[in-house]
């Protein structure tokens, strides 16, 4: 199992791929979500079947990419996918069912809206639940499977091209720039402004700016 410190020197292949198909499935998808750890905006999740004959250069983990590089690779996802799909989880969702099964259910959402519907997926590490699709969650997977990096990429665009619109409605906590995480920036927002209705209240940096508005009775 890679470990953190390894991360960086993971190669993106069809290794994890091919060992599917060998095992007979036909489509294979790819999952990943982007916005787990942000303070702020919806969590957003994408599914990606690849037929073994695609070949995208550069497909890699969101993280180590450029915005400009994302969006030409989200470009050339889209067009040469078997199938994708993209899903966001709102803020109120994720407050409501805490932030890793909001994912959980974000990557479901993304599978379920495949088609053809896949038979097989690979998941960045999170487990899907029981009797779910036949799957293998990888750690570090959207640096090691070239489908879980194309959900990546397309989950990545996507949220962030939310975030950029949010900008424009909230301009004091400089989400185009941030994106929504928890920066010295976005801490110094919250200090100055308190928390937005995009905020997710279940966050505990979030939390200390609510209590003073809402005081125990």
């Amino acid at each position: 199992m890679p470990r953190a410190r390894d991360a960086k020197l993971l190669c993106c292949t069809w290794r994890h791929e091919q060992e599917a198909f060998r095992r007979g499935w036909q489509y294979v998808a790819g999952c990943d979500e982007a916005g787990r750890g942000a303070w702020l905006g919806p969590l957003y999740a994408a599914a990606v079947i690849l037929a073994p004959s695609t070949s995208i250069h550069g497909l890699d983990d969101s993280k180590k990419l450029s915005a400009g590089r994302r969006e030409e690779l989200d470009t050339e996802i889209r067009r040469k996918a078997v199938s994708f799909c993209v899903v966001a989880v709102s803020t109120e969702e994720v407050d409501a069912l805490n932030v890793y099964e909001a994912s959980r259910q974000a990557m479901l959402r993304a599978l379920g809206g495949l088609s053809p519907a896949p038979d097989y997926a690979l998941t960045d590490a999170m487990p899907l639940r029981q009797g779910s699709i036949p799957h293998r969650p990888l750690i570090h997977g959207d640096a090691r499977s070239v489908s879980i990096a194309a959900a990546s990429i397309l989950a990545k665009v996507a949220r962030d091209a939310h975030l950029t619109e949010l900008d424009r409605v909230y301009p004091h906590y400089r989400l185009a720039q941030n994106k929504g995480y928890g920066t010295a920036g976005h801490l110094d927002a919250l200090r100055r402004n308190g928390p937005c209705p995009e905020h997710r209240r279940s966050f505990r940096p979030v939390q200390q700016w609510l209590l003073p508005l809402f005081p125990a009775v």
